[in-house]
């Protein structure tokens, strides 16, 4: 396939300024995703989380980010799942955010930490009623013989709460990535991107531009 200029292509791109070395990674994530709150049509908080076993072998899959500050970056999921299996074997994560219409991407490395359980009891009451339904009745990741085997768990469920409240199950929880590693990236014509990465050393970050 010839190379494409992007910058006459069906798509307007736009020639944004170098990304600012000197910013705080964490202000930079957030101006970028409000740019994403406004631009992308569906889901700017989706994100690709890359997990791996014991041995490091990989694997990966889009969640959404539910929570964000200093600490770090919150999702949350069934802990018996495939992911919060493999977070609990090797404790490790990369995420990475791709915002197609912006034409930018972040890379976030860290550690595995779980929130609190006042944090997840707080962000499962906000979840829809089915949704926190379908958290009691699906065994994550495991092997379902019959899809009615599945609506019938979450028909016992609905029964069972009625009215009521819905707690919390204790295999269901939040996991932060607490970041050592930042790269930004957005597009450039004739991929002449723009890339850096801020390394954590002690308190602070270490600064460097990449290549394309």
């Amino acid at each position: 396939m010839p190379e494409t200029d992007i910058a006459s292509s069906s798509v307007p791109f736009t020639d944004q300024p170098l990304i600012d070395l000197k910013a705080d990674p964490f202000t930079l994530f957030d101006a970028w995703m409000q740019d994403a709150e406004k631009a992308e049509p569906c889901d700017p908080n989706a994100m690709v989380l890359a997990t791996a076993t014991a041995d490091g072998r990989p694997s990966a899959r889009v969640v959404l980010l539910k929570g964000h500050d200093q600490r770090g970056f919150v999702f949350y999921t069934n802990m018996f799942s495939r992911k919060g299996q493999e977070l609990a074997a090797n404790p490790h994560a990369a995420l990475l955010f791709h915002w197609k219409s912006l034409r930018r991407q972040i890379r976030i490395e860290g550690d595995i930490f779980p929130v609190s359980d006042e944090e997840a009891d707080a962000y499962f009451a906000s979840r829809s009623r089915m949704s926190r339904l379908g958290a009691i009745a699906s065994n994550q990741s495991h092997p379902l013989a019959d899809r009615a085997i599945f609506e019938n768990r979450l028909k016992e469920a609905e029964n069972k709460f009625g009215d009521g409240p819905i707690p919390r199950p204790e295999n269901w929880s939040g996991y932060r990535v607490s970041p050592q590693h930042f790269e930004f990236w957005q597009e450039r014509p004739f991929r002449l991107h723009d890339r850096a990465i801020w390394e954590r050393q002690g308190n602070g970050w270490d600064v460097t531009r990449l290549y394309p």
